[in-house]
This record gives structure tokens, C-alpha cells and sequence, in this order.
């Protein structure tokens, strides 16, 4: 059994509505020379996103649990670290490298990234590998408006996301349980389709720090380790980045890990999964349910092979 999650929202997820308030007020007094911010509070964040048509129509799993049981292991191993600690994270000001193999490398700032393209929210599944899942509100759009900025080079295969690093507000990696920072990567055309989201909040709001504020992705098909969260830097690589659960446990975590109920993890089952806030546990789907968009991907792969 899992632990019983927090049953309060974490303090910091107000904090960082104070903390968004003064950025959008700020804004305003420099109207003049820069465009109006698309959203003048976070409560605002939802108002007016489109639904979009990827998204499940199953129960949303509470707020409560969202924020309160999660993996972020820079804040601890505990699946309560992250609601107990992450409230240190700086994410004012935040900027994201975007460089490697592209044309037009730029360094961008949130505020900026919030406006690139209309707010969505996209009801997801997440399935993580240690067999729970959820099914979450993710408020956002699709990653390639990001990508496209920089005109990826033709040999451009991957890309790589990395985490940031501050080692004074992330208690967890004076831990050598992973090699920091985090590092995460997706085959480009992976991180390019539709349905890899660039999430910016959740339930309406903010993304909450120990969800991987300010800015994380949402890769519905595969193993929530899959999607980077508080992304400092994206880099664009023409061999297979390692990640850093590939370096940590190469025969547990392969690049692709994709859902898939037919490879056990080599310590337990993957063909069921337990859905927090249920009792009983229920199947686990191929593609985590999504295989109807991207099966193709895999097209002629041996999925057991390339797991």
C-alpha cells in the first residue's frame, strides 16, 4: 500500500500566487514598452483554456492527492518530500536554454514561454513505474510551440531536458541517489507530437513546486519519470541522451519506457496498477490508453528490446 497522501494543499502553492500577483503587476506598470501579460493572475491561469480533445473523460484525482504524493527526488525520496520541501524552490526569475543542434539557440524567460500559444487543459492519465496512477488537469500546450523557436538542425535526432539545479533549495540532492542534475530525454519526434504537452499549471492554477513549477512536460504514454519537471535547460543532440535513471539502473530504466504491460519492470509486475484514491487495482493499458496516437511511433520495434 502507498502512504496516505497530505490531505491539505501545500502552503506553496499560495506563495506562488503571491509571487505570480507581483510579476503580472510589475508588467503592467512597464505596459508601455511591453505587450500586456496574457494572464493577470493565476486564478485566471484555466479561464477560457480549451478542453482539449485528447483529453480522458475519466474522474479527476483531487488536488490534494496531486500535490500531495508525487516523485521529485530533488526533494527527497519520500513521496511526501516534495509537498514538505519543495515550497524552497526558486522559480522567479526563470529562464529556459533552448540550444544544440539549432539554428536560432535562445535563453527565455517564463513570462515569455506563458505567451507563446493558448492555454489548453488536458486531462491526462499519468502512470508511474511503481505501478499508481492518476488522472490529472494539466493546464498548458503542446511542446513543439516551444521547440519550433529554435529551428531544430536536420541531424537533430533527440532532445534533451534538464533540470535545474539549486542545490541550496533542494534538500534531496545532497543525496547520491541519482546523478544531478536530472536529465531526462525524448526522441525529437516524441517531444514534437501533439499529444507531448509543455504543462505551465494544474486544476486551474500554477504549477505547483512539487510538481515541477514553473514549467514541466506531460508525456501521457510513457512512465511518469518520462516527464522532466522544473526545466532549466533544453538541448538538442544527434545521439541517444542518457538519462539519468538509465545511468542509475540501465537494466530497470530504459531510454524509451513506454507503458507497457507486457515487460515487468525486473522487480515487479507492470500488468496492473492502482489508481490513488482506489482500492482495488485495475489494468494496465498499453500506451497508458493512448496507443491509438502513438503506436506508430514504434512501428517495427521490438518493444521488449527497446523498452
Amino acid at each position: 500500500m502507498y502512504p496516505a497522501p497530505a490531505e491539505i494543499t501545500p502552503p506553496e502553492l499560495y506563495a506562488r500566487r503571491r509571487e505570480f500577483l507581483k510579476t503580472s503587476i510589475g508588467l503592467g506598470l512597464a505596459g508601455a514598452v511591453l505587450p500586456a501579460p496574457t494572464f493577470a493572475a493565476p486564478a485566471q491561469l484555466g479561464n477560457g483554456a480549451k478542453k482539449s480533445p485528447f483529453s480522458t473523460d475519466e474522474a479527476q484525482t483531487p488536488l490534494k492527492h496531486i500535490t500531495g504524493y508525487s516523485n521529485f527526488y530533488e526533494f527527497g525520496t519520500d513521496k511526501e518530500d516534495p509537498a514538505r520541501h519543495a515550497h524552497q524552490l526558486k522559480t522567479r526569475p526563470w529562464t529556459v536554454r533552448l540550444e544544440g543542434l539549432v539554428r536560432k539557440p535562445v535563453t527565455l524567460d517564463i513570462e515569455t514561454i506563458l505567451k507563446l500559444a493558448p492555454i489548453e487543459e488536458r486531462i491526462y492519465r499519468l502512470r508511474c513505474v511503481e505501478g499508481w496512477s492518476m488522472v490529472i488537469p494539466w493546464l498548458g500546450f503542446p511542446l513543439d510551440a516551444l521547440l519550433r523557436q529554435v529551428e531544430p538542425l536536420g541531424n537533430a535526432k533527440y532532445v534533451e531536458f534538464v533540470t535545474a539545479l539549486q542545490p541550496e533549495n533542494m534538500p534531496g540532492v545532497r543525496s547520491r541517489v541519482l546523478q544531478w542534475p536530472y536529465v531526462e530525454g525524448l526522441r525529437l519526434d516524441e517531444a514534437r507530437h501533439p499529444l507531448t504537452l509543455l504543462v505551465l499549471g494544474l486544476y486551474g492554477d500554477l504549477l505547483p513546486s512539487g510538481n515541477g513549477a514553473p514549467l514541466r512536460i506531460a508525456v501521457p504514454w510513457k512512465y511518469g519519470f518520462k516527464s522532466a519537471k522544473s526545466i532549466a535547460t533544453i538541448r538538442f543532440v544527434e545521439q541517444e541522451p542518457r538519462s539519468s535513471w538509465m545511468k542509475a539502473a540501465p537494466r530497470e530504466y530504459g531510454f524509451y519506457s513506454n507503458v507497457n504491460p507486457d515487460v515487468p519492470h525486473p522487480r515487479w509486475s507492470q500488468a496492473k496498477e492502482r489508481r490513488i484514491g482506489e482500492f482495488l487495482k485495475r489494468d494496465t493499458l498499453p500506451f497508458n490508453g493512448y496507443g491509438e496516437q502513438v503506436a506508430s511511433l514504434y512501428s517495427g520495434m521490438d518493444l521488449r528490446k527497446h523498452f
